[in-house]
């Protein structure tokens, strides 16, 4: 399985160790602009294999067509937000929206039947701004996965139980109109308010909702981005490809809705492996499901933009 990761900056970097790390690869390529940047970290990767042990074959590079015969293709390349500045991630449609459309159209031809996984900012329209130029049959975003990792430990921490017990996800859009999930959620297997309720536990949703949104700003604000977190979210992403496991994850696929032209890659949780499965849309209450269609045109919106300033 060879896994190509294209962008080694604050996020690309720890995830293409973390991936490496978790034996999903017998060979990675790691691809950015910036001169000497991806052939160093290439080094530092190789030095990691001597310690663990593993046979991957590490390339460098810092063309975007240089990337050839990827079975998956990971884009995180593109402007980040920026510390201490209010900002949101749609901000970066248009910029970023012309590096993506970049790294599609060049790598399309070179890495036939490759599976993209986008990670660039705003990554729901990012992934629509993929799957026009590059044409590909299997493209996702990292959606909200990253978010149901933070909500799940928020959970577990607020009911004071292990975070192995709890489940349940984010949908909707990486950003401002995530949405929580309770129709999915589940403590010890029981859902959240049958086991809230004979205890006497009040869940304040809003806050969970906040933290969720907000945690990352503050991340972004004091380290100067998230990295770990990421790194750990996509690493399950590519492993439910690469290991064709079927896990429900809550990323982004295109989705069509009533009064949008084309489908909208949105946030649902789905079964991934090497092909995308079924998701719980249809278990969702009624007003989630009005939320992801609102998130849904929000993410709309903001691929439009970007599309209309790269076309």
């Amino acid at each position: 399985m060879h896994i190509a990761q294209i962008g080694t900056g604050h996020v690309g970097r720890p995830t293409a160790y973390t991936i490496m790390c978790a034996g999903l690869t017998d060979a990675i390529t790691v691809c950015d602009t910036k001169p000497g940047l991806s052939s160093a970290f290439a080094e530092e990767l190789r030095h990691v294999t001597a310690s663990l042990g593993l046979d991957v074959e590490i390339n460098a590079c810092e063309k975007d067509e240089e990337v050839t015969g990827a079975d998956v293709i990971l884009i995180s390349a593109g402007e980040p937000r920026t510390p201490g500045v209010k900002m949101s991630r749609r901000d970066l449609a248009i910029q970023n929206g012309e590096i993506v459309k970049n790294i599609t159209e060049t790598t399309r031809g070179r890495n036939r039947g490759a599976k993209y996984i986008v990670i660039t900012n705003p990554v729901d329209a990012m992934a629509m701004v993929c799957k026009k130029y590059s044409k590909a049959e299997f493209v996702i975003s990292t959606g909200t996965n990253l978010e149901s990792l933070r909500f799940l430990f928020k959970l577990a921490k607020t009911l004071r139980v292990p975070v192995s017990k709890v489940k349940g996800w984010v949908g909707g859009e990486h950003g401002e109109n995530a949405i929580i999930l309770w129709s999915t959620t589940r403590v010890n297997g029981i859902p959240t308010v049958e086991y809230t309720k004979p205890r006497s536990m009040v869940l304040k949703k809003a806050d969970l909702e906040s933290y969720v949104k907000s945690i990352s700003k503050f991340i972004i604000d004091n380290i100067g981005s998230t990295e770990y977190g990421p790194a750990a979210s996509f690493r399950d992403i590519v492993k439910a490809i690469v290991r064709n496991t079927n896990d429900v994850l809550s990323v982004a696929t295109p989705m069509e809705f009533e009064g949008l032209p084309e489908p909208v890659f949105v946030s649902v949780p789905v079964q991934l492996g090497r092909s995308i499965g079924s998701s719980l849309y249809s278990v969702l209450f009624d007003e989630e499901k009005k939320g992801i269609a609102e998130a849904a045109r929000a993410i709309h919106h903001t691929y439009q933009t970007a599309v209309e300033a790269i076309s």
